[in-house]
């Protein structure tokens, strides 16, 4: 069986190769990780679709190629019992072919075996992500002396961040070893002049397809932001009520994120144009809402993994969600399915304190919308004897919307619907 370049994310065409965890001639288990690939979105690992050995590798690593590219071959049970058989009846019939009073001629030269990646065989233990191995270079760190808490005793991102916090694990000097023979070693970049008081970083691939991302949407779709200013006391009278027990129970914070996202789902069945993509000069609008939530994985990039069918959580399903998919995010634990079909996104940078964000739409889509910093602010609140001065939870929700799908009046009524689902809905039915 072929294992091909997934396809991870609507708008991503290639991948390139990262790391093999097997070399030809291995036996493999179904969903046993075979490399990590890595794009403009994040690094993922790549599981073997069926159990069986690897017969061939077809792309080694550092090599970019196209989604659905052929990178290696398994060769299952069914298919190396065949391939016995074939091997037996050719045999048989060489031998029938050969006089007995003929002397033995020189062996035949044996088919050469397929090309092999250049690969290096790394123990269970062992088995690194890319974002894992270049933070444990940066710092210095022996792998085999931090504790793994990943899948199967891997070493996770927070992993090496920690043991760098703690200043363990230092790496053993390594003694002067024989290289094995290998293909020619990439020469390192030319150094180039740095100022006593800064220098020039180089972009690393995920940075610098991010980047390439951002500048295709800029130059495809037409944005126009809008932003609506929001009083968050109906969210705060229900959030700050349950913080306390909600933390014991499941471990992690009660934010506002939960509450915008379920109210941007409810809004987006009235306004069903924005919760669509751009195909030529069309729009598909989708039956569902797959909720994608930014997360920065800094200094590497951004990913958005989806929520799917997100309008069918509430509060604390959404809530649940958003935690484990930026845990793993974080931790390079993402597969291709927690990255494709995303209809809307949400960003969110309300943590540092932002008064608002202008965010690129994450193309195909059609919309984007920003969290920024909620804080209390004096603000004029009516009421039936008057007017007065009062101190409110506020912030702003600011959209960024593609020109060629919607107009700001549809956009406005989009936004105007989740300011009035955050001020005046019963949150308490949420939790």
């Amino acid at each position: 069986m072929d294992v091909l370049m997934p396809q991870l994310g609507e708008t991503v065409a290639e991948g390139t190769v990262a790391a093999w965890h097997k070399t030809v001639g291995d036996e493999v288990q179904k969903h046993e990780i075979l490399l990590d690939v890595e794009t403009d979105k994040a690094a993922t690992e790549v599981p073997a679709p069926i159990a069986g050995v690897i017969a061939e590798i077809r792309v080694p690593e550092g090599e970019t190629v196209d989604v659905g590219a052929v990178l290696a071959v398994i060769r299952g049970p069914d298919e190396a019992v065949e391939a016995t058989e074939i091997e037996a009846t050719d045999t048989a019939a060489s031998e029938v072919g050969v006089a007995a009073t003929t002397e033995a001629a020189p062996a035949a030269a044996e088919p050469a075996p397929p090309v092999q990646a250049a690969t290096t065989p790394r123990s269970d233990r062992l088995r690194l992500s890319p974002v894992v191995r270049r933070l444990l270079s940066e710092h210095s760190l022996d792998p085999t002396a931090i504790q793994g808490t990943g899948r199967d005793g891997r070493l996770t991102r927070a992993d090496v961040l920690v043991a760098a916090a703690d200043g363990t694990a230092a790496a053993a000097p390594v003694e002067p070893a024989v290289a094995a023979p290998s293909a020619q070693p990439t020469p390192a970049p030319t150094a180039l002049p740095v100022a006593a008081d800064g220098g020039r970083i180089p972009f690393d691939r995920i940075r610098r397809l991010t980047a390439e991302h951002m500048v295709r949407s800029k130059t495809t779709s037409p944005h126009v932001l809008q932003a609506i200013e929001i009083d968050f006391g109906a969210v705060d009278s229900v959030r700050l009520a349950a913080r306390d027990q909600f933390k014991r129970e499941r471990g992690y914070s009660l934010t506002y994120l939960p509450f915008i996202a379920r109210a941007v789902c409810l809004a987006l069945k009235d306004s069903p144009r924005l919760n669509a993509s751009v195909d030529g000069d069309g729009l598909v609008v989708h039956p569902l809402v797959n909720l994608a939530i930014a997360v920065a994985l800094e200094p590497e990039g951004l990913v958005a993994p989806v929520i799917r069918d997100a309008g069918e959580l509430t509060v604390t399903g959404l809530a649940q969600r958003i935690v484990d998919l930026s845990r793993r995010a974080r931790e390079g634990g993402l597969g291709a399915d927690d990255l494709s079909g995303g209809t809307y996104t949400l960003t969110n940078n309300g943590s540092f304190g932002t008064l608002m964000t202008a965010p690129i739409i994450n193309q195909p889509q059609v919309g984007i919308l920003s969290v920024d910093g909620i804080a209390k602010r004096p603000v004029v609140v009516e009421s039936p004897i008057g007017d007065a001065i009062g101190i409110r939870p506020m912030g702003i929700l600011a959209q960024s919307f593609d020109h060629r799908a919607v107009d700001g009046a549809y956009s406005g009524a989009f936004l105007a619907k989740v300011k009035s689902l955050l001020e005046t809905k019963d949150w308490s039915q949420e939790l």
